[in-house]
Protein backbone atom coordinates (compact mmCIF):
# COMPACT_ATOMS: atom_id res chain seq x y z
CA UNK A 1 0.00 0.00 0.00
CA UNK A 2 2.74 2.40 0.90
CA UNK A 3 5.23 1.01 -1.75
CA UNK A 4 6.08 3.47 -4.35
CA UNK A 5 6.20 0.53 -6.98
CA UNK A 6 2.84 -0.92 -6.48
CA UNK A 7 -0.19 0.79 -8.63
CA UNK A 8 -3.70 0.60 -7.32
CA UNK A 9 -5.85 -0.47 -9.55
CA UNK A 10 -9.06 -0.85 -7.77
CA UNK A 11 -10.49 0.40 -4.46
CA UNK A 12 -12.86 -2.87 -3.06
CA UNK A 13 -13.04 -1.14 0.43
CA UNK A 14 -15.14 2.21 -1.56
CA UNK A 15 -16.66 -0.29 -3.73
CA UNK A 16 -18.00 -2.19 -0.81
CA UNK A 17 -19.15 0.88 1.17
CA UNK A 18 -20.92 2.18 -1.85
CA UNK A 19 -22.95 -1.34 -2.34
CA UNK A 20 -23.74 -1.09 1.85
CA UNK A 21 -25.13 2.55 0.98
CA UNK A 22 -27.26 1.42 -1.39
CA UNK A 23 -28.67 -1.68 0.78
CA UNK A 24 -29.25 1.03 3.46
CA UNK A 25 -30.94 3.35 1.19
CA UNK A 26 -33.16 0.58 -0.24
CA UNK A 27 -34.21 -0.87 3.15
CA UNK A 28 -34.90 2.24 4.27
CA UNK A 29 -37.24 2.95 0.83
CA UNK A 30 -38.73 -0.31 1.43
CA UNK A 31 -39.29 0.46 5.14
CA UNK A 32 -40.88 3.57 4.29
CA UNK A 33 -43.49 2.18 2.03
CA UNK A 34 -44.55 -0.45 4.48
CA UNK A 35 -45.03 2.62 6.77
CA UNK A 36 -47.23 3.95 4.37
CA UNK A 37 -49.58 0.85 3.87
CA UNK A 38 -49.35 0.75 7.76
CA UNK A 39 -50.87 4.26 8.20
CA UNK A 40 -53.38 4.14 5.08
CA UNK A 41 -54.20 0.60 6.95
CA UNK A 42 -54.39 2.66 10.25
CA UNK A 43 -56.48 5.26 8.98
CA UNK A 44 -59.21 2.98 6.95
CA UNK A 45 -62.74 2.86 8.87
CA UNK A 46 -63.95 0.79 6.48
CA UNK A 47 -67.18 -1.17 7.33
CA UNK A 48 -66.21 -5.04 6.81
CA UNK A 49 -63.16 -6.33 8.78
CA UNK A 50 -61.15 -8.65 7.41
CA UNK A 51 -58.73 -10.44 8.98
CA UNK A 52 -56.04 -9.12 7.35
CA UNK A 53 -56.97 -5.33 7.66
CA UNK A 54 -57.17 -6.03 11.38
CA UNK A 55 -53.43 -7.46 10.99
CA UNK A 56 -52.73 -4.24 9.54
CA UNK A 57 -54.25 -2.07 12.18
CA UNK A 58 -52.24 -3.90 15.17
CA UNK A 59 -48.91 -3.48 13.16
CA UNK A 60 -49.58 0.56 12.80
CA UNK A 61 -50.53 0.36 16.46
CA UNK A 62 -47.51 -1.67 17.04
CA UNK A 63 -45.11 0.49 15.38
CA UNK A 64 -46.68 3.78 16.11
CA UNK A 65 -45.68 2.55 19.67
CA UNK A 66 -42.64 1.37 18.91
CA UNK A 67 -41.88 5.04 17.63
CA UNK A 68 -43.13 6.82 20.16
CA UNK A 69 -40.62 4.56 23.07
CA UNK A 70 -37.87 5.65 20.78
CA UNK A 71 -38.87 9.13 21.09
CA UNK A 72 -38.62 8.91 24.44
CA UNK A 73 -35.63 6.51 24.96
CA UNK A 74 -33.85 9.61 22.88
CA UNK A 75 -35.39 12.18 24.57
CA UNK A 76 -34.32 10.79 28.23
CA UNK A 77 -30.54 9.94 26.85
CA UNK A 78 -30.16 13.90 25.64
CA UNK A 79 -31.36 15.22 28.99
CA UNK A 80 -29.36 12.79 30.95
CA UNK A 81 -26.56 14.05 28.63
CA UNK A 82 -27.06 17.74 29.55
CA UNK A 83 -27.66 17.05 33.33
CA UNK A 84 -23.85 15.95 33.04
CA UNK A 85 -22.55 18.53 31.16
CA UNK A 86 -19.61 18.93 28.98
CA UNK A 87 -17.33 16.14 28.20
CA UNK A 88 -13.70 16.68 29.92
CA UNK A 89 -11.00 15.32 27.15
CA UNK A 90 -8.25 13.52 28.49
CA UNK A 91 -4.66 14.82 28.84
CA UNK A 92 -2.45 12.83 26.59
CA UNK A 93 1.53 12.30 26.75
CA UNK A 94 3.64 14.37 24.97
CA UNK A 95 4.24 12.82 21.45
CA UNK A 96 7.05 11.10 20.41
CA UNK A 97 7.72 10.02 23.88
CA UNK A 98 7.79 6.30 24.22
CA UNK A 99 7.41 4.18 27.48
CA UNK A 100 9.35 1.38 28.18
CA UNK A 101 10.01 -0.44 31.24
CA UNK A 102 8.60 2.18 32.95
CA UNK A 103 11.82 4.43 31.67
CA UNK A 104 10.88 7.33 29.40
CA UNK A 105 12.78 7.28 25.89
CA UNK A 106 12.74 10.70 23.55
CA UNK A 107 12.94 8.84 19.95
CA UNK A 108 13.98 11.14 16.96
CA UNK A 109 10.65 11.29 14.34
CA UNK A 110 12.10 8.67 11.40
CA UNK A 111 13.22 5.74 13.91
CA UNK A 112 9.68 5.52 15.27
CA UNK A 113 6.95 4.50 12.22
CA UNK A 114 4.73 1.76 13.92
CA UNK A 115 5.34 1.98 17.59
CA UNK A 116 2.88 3.63 18.37
CA UNK A 117 1.98 6.61 16.06
CA UNK A 118 -0.89 7.51 15.05
CA UNK A 119 -2.60 7.04 11.46
CA UNK A 120 -3.02 10.18 9.30
CA UNK A 121 -6.71 9.60 9.80
CA UNK A 122 -6.75 9.88 13.86
CA UNK A 123 -5.08 13.32 14.95
CA UNK A 124 -7.74 13.29 18.09
CA UNK A 125 -6.58 10.32 19.47
CA UNK A 126 -2.96 9.49 19.91
CA UNK A 127 -2.20 5.73 20.93
CA UNK A 128 0.25 4.83 23.42
CA UNK A 129 1.87 1.06 22.78
CA UNK A 130 3.93 0.11 26.22
CA UNK A 131 6.31 -2.27 25.57
CA UNK A 132 8.62 -3.99 27.51
CA UNK A 133 12.52 -3.85 26.81
CA UNK A 134 12.76 -7.15 25.37
CA UNK A 135 10.66 -6.84 23.15
CA UNK A 136 11.94 -3.33 22.40
CA UNK A 137 15.17 -4.71 21.52
CA UNK A 138 14.02 -7.12 19.47
CA UNK A 139 12.08 -4.85 17.09
CA UNK A 140 15.38 -3.04 17.09
CA UNK A 141 17.26 -6.05 16.18
CA UNK A 142 14.58 -7.06 13.02
CA UNK A 143 14.74 -2.90 11.56
CA UNK A 144 17.16 -2.82 9.20
CA UNK A 145 17.74 1.53 10.31
CA UNK A 146 17.85 0.42 13.97
CA UNK A 147 20.16 -2.58 13.61
CA UNK A 148 23.73 -1.27 14.42
CA UNK A 149 22.18 1.83 16.02
CA UNK A 150 23.84 2.95 19.23
CA UNK A 151 20.51 3.12 21.15
CA UNK A 152 20.31 -0.77 20.11
CA UNK A 153 23.69 -0.98 21.61
CA UNK A 154 22.45 0.76 24.98
CA UNK A 155 19.30 -1.51 25.44
CA UNK A 156 21.81 -4.18 25.11
CA UNK A 157 24.04 -3.42 27.95
CA UNK A 158 20.95 -2.49 30.58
Amino acid sequence: QDDEWYEQATDVRSQLKFFEQLERLEKQRKDEQEREILLKAAKSRSRQEDPEQARLKQKAKEMQQQELAQMRQRDANLTALAAIGPRKKRKLDSPGLLTIGGEGLGMSGGSQAGLGTPSPRQYARQKITRVNLRDFIFYMEQERETSHSLLLYRALLK
